[in-house]
């Protein structure tokens, strides 16, 4: 297993971890040590945490009592852009199991079918780091891709938080290009920023800007605007040409909300980078 159940390091003065985080690349795994021990956990539930953990990992049964029992005994105070004081701890909680393959892969599957919201983001936001392999030795990682059924799964969904979730970095990693493109769109149709989504600079394609342009295209011809962060990946690509004469061609619409659309999409396209928006940070 990847170490990061290790005993946590002494809490360090309170700073704010946002802007740090959110400048991260978001296609990194976060280590939740790190974010824990930047956030004063009341000794309670340090000891708690602690506890907990040397419980796991001598029965891997215990996850399913302590893991919910997280937000109870820790807290859900925001650590940075995207963890919870619990979602951390669950995270931590996870790697304490002394599992992999299809067993780590069944237990994870457990606590997510059977959690709540939080705790579905937490198994989701952890898989990253559950998949690493020690060293880099990707032929021995725990985990793998056996993962993959639970990102889908979320993806299946309607709840954004657990979408943005799915598409972490274990998810953008391993998705299939064209199941990635289908989630990215969701996003945007869920008006999910994409500057939350990991692997987007890295995994934009032109049959992706393509999907876009023809999702813009839709927009402006119900006269409505279009999500300003799609333009730097339809720019970048072929699309953007052939969206462009279409846009033109509605400026011509008889109906004024279609001519005032296609003319902010317009604009919006020429004036975007012809480069991929960064993502944002952490998992």
């Amino acid at each position: 297993m990847v170490p990061i159940a290790t005993p946590l390091p002494d809490a360090a003065e309170p700073t704010d971890s946002s802007d740090s985080a959110d400048s991260a690349d978001s296609s990194e795994a976060v280590d939740p040590r790190g974010l824990l021990a930047r956030h004063p956990l009341d000794p309670a539930g340090r000891a708690w945490l602690d506890e907990a953990v040397a419980r796991i990992a001598e029965r891997p049964a215990a996850v399913r009592a302590l893991f919910p029992a997280a937000r109870r005994r820790c807290g859900r105070a925001r650590l940075d852009g995207r963890w919870t004081v619990d979602e951390a701890a669950r995270a931590v909680l996870l790697g304490a199991l002394p599992l992999d393959g299809q067993p780590l892969a069944d237990e994870l599957a457990g606590l997510f079918r059977h959690g709540d919201p939080a705790e579905q983001r937490a198994v989701l936001r952890a898989l990253p780091l559950l998949a690493d392999a020690e060293g880099g030795d990707t032929s021995e990682e725990p985990l793998g891709d056996l993962a993959l059924p639970l990102v889908r799964e979320a993806l299946r969904g309607n709840d954004g938080s657990i979408v943005e979730a799915a598409l972490g970095p274990y998810g953008a990693a391993r998705l299939p290009d064209a199941e990635y493109r289908q989630a990215v769109l969701k996003c945007v149709f869920q008006e999910i920023p994409l500057d939350r989504i990991a692997g987007l600079a890295a995994r934009a394609d032109a049959e992706l800007a393509r999907m876009l342009a023809d999702f813009a295209h839709e927009r402006v011809a119900a006269g409505r605007d279009v999500p300003a962060d799609i333009w730097p990946v339809v720019r970048a690509f072929p699309a953007a040409e052939h969206l462009i004469g279409g846009l033109g061609a509605e400026t011509a619409a008889a109906s004024p909300d279609r001519r005032e659309a296609a003319e902010r999409a317009l604009t919006a396209l020429r004036s975007a980078t012809t480069t991929p928006a960064p993502s944002a940070s952490s998992a």
